[in-house]
């Protein structure tokens, strides 16, 4: 790899001085490195670090500085490019993030311009709401799309459908679809499974429902998974896109759910396994 792009979250402490340690690093040894990020960037929806239309067309690898956030938002943006990313924490955390000691960037660069890495694909999420039979939202997500309440007290009730079959209905707080690579984010702290992240499969699980016989359930990456509102009309709810972008839903409305065609491409260090890096993260809980 010679050509490098820096996103930095302008949130964390310490990311522009890294962000140009970075580039210096890469210069003097003869790459090509950019800095983005300094400051929110409009994106197609919400607010992020990322300036998709600054990222130069030859960039090899883009490099995010912050937690796993900023590389989610970095996946979200630039997805359909298959630039592979490598993620720098400096947030708490980070499963995503292959670096997180200062003393461990030099060697990580190093081996990014040695190709000594290997690429991982993760599967996204696609989801579309529908009302009225009509296309409302569309979106993807890395990690997950849950449906939750947009009100506060008010209790969920949906339909979940897999395959066209009928699954269960719920009540319930909400609802999670995680990927593998979401099965440690909020998957994980409403009681759901961890998966390898580079496994194909989805992860419903229910968020604090009222029926004592409600278990996260796994799912093939080739289900189509679809869910039915349900409840008194007026009341709203939202489908959240890795806890960022929303589309609101109705009684009524149903969310559709299933793999994405394109894919987040990360850069996996050699010497870092998810085992190791799930190991480390856990025990600092």
């Amino acid at each position: 790899m010679k050509h490098f792009y820096v996103i930095m979250n302008p949130d964390k402490e310490g990311t522009k001085e890294t962000a140009r340690a970075i580039c210096d690093y890469l210069k003097g040894r003869g790459a090509v490195c950019r800095i983005g990020g300094g400051e929110r960037a409009e994106s197609r929806k919400g607010n992020h670090y990322t300036d998709a239309a600054a990222v130069p067309e030859e960039t090899e690898c883009v490099i995010t500085l912050g937690g796993d956030g900023t590389l989610i938002q970095a996946a979200r943006d630039l997805a359909g490019r298959n630039i592979p990313m490598l993620g720098i924490n400096r947030g708490t955390l980070g499963y995503l993030t292959q670096v997180s000691r200062t003393e461990e960037i030099d060697a990580a660069l190093s081996a990014l311009l040695n190709n000594d890495y290997k690429l991982e694909e993760r599967m996204m999420l696609s989801g579309c709401a529908y009302r009225n039979g009509k296309a409302v939202y569309q979106d993807i997500a890395l990690n997950e799309i849950v449906i939750t309440r947009s009100e506060q007290l008010k209790m969920l009730r949906f339909k979940v459908y897999v395959n066209q079959e009928f699954l269960n209905e719920y009540r319930a707080d909400g609802l999670i679809a995680a990927t593998p690579t979401g099965s440690t984010a909020y998957n994980l702290s409403a009681g759901g499974p961890i998966i390898v992240p580079d496994s194909r499969m989805v992860v419903l699980t229910p968020i604090c429902s009222h029926a004592l016989n409600a278990r996260s359930i796994v799912l093939s990456s080739d289900d189509w998974i679809r869910i039915e509102m349900m409840g008194q009309n007026g009341v709203c709810q939202a489908a959240v896109f890795d806890g960022d972008t929303a589309a609101e839903l109705y009684p009524g409305d149903c969310m559709e759910i299933r793999r994405a065609e394109i894919k987040t491409v990360l850069v996996k260090l050699k010497n870092i396994s998810f085992l190791d890096n799930l190991r480390n993260k856990m025990a600092g809980i």
